[in-house]
């Protein structure tokens, strides 16, 4: 199944993020179950949550991911919302 998570970051968040950036992607690496990933983007292009597609068997695995995440863990979100998702296109 597919879920799509967005996490949208803590104002001022941006250290948060860059000190965790490289412990981030080695998890998306490790764990295999990440189909798209990528950053939300503010007004002025700055990075300001993540858009992180997930191929995992149900929401318990999704939620699992989503709290075992880096960033998460950092505590870099302010809100994060986790949702089924259905591919169409693409």
């Amino acid at each position: 199944m597919l879920f799509a998570l967005m996490a949208h970051d803590k104002p001022g968040g941006l250290d948060i993020r860059k000190d965790n950036r490289t412990d981030h992607l080695a998890y998306i690496e490790s764990t295999g179950v990440v189909s798209m990933a990528g950053p939300l983007l503010d007004d002025a292009g700055g990075m300001a949550g993540s858009l992180v597609i997930l191929d995992v068997a149900d929401m318990a695995a999704a939620q699992d991911w989503a709290d075992n995440d880096p960033y998460a863990k950092a505590g870099l979100f302010d809100r994060v919302d986790l949702i089924q998702w259905k591919k169409v296109i693409g």
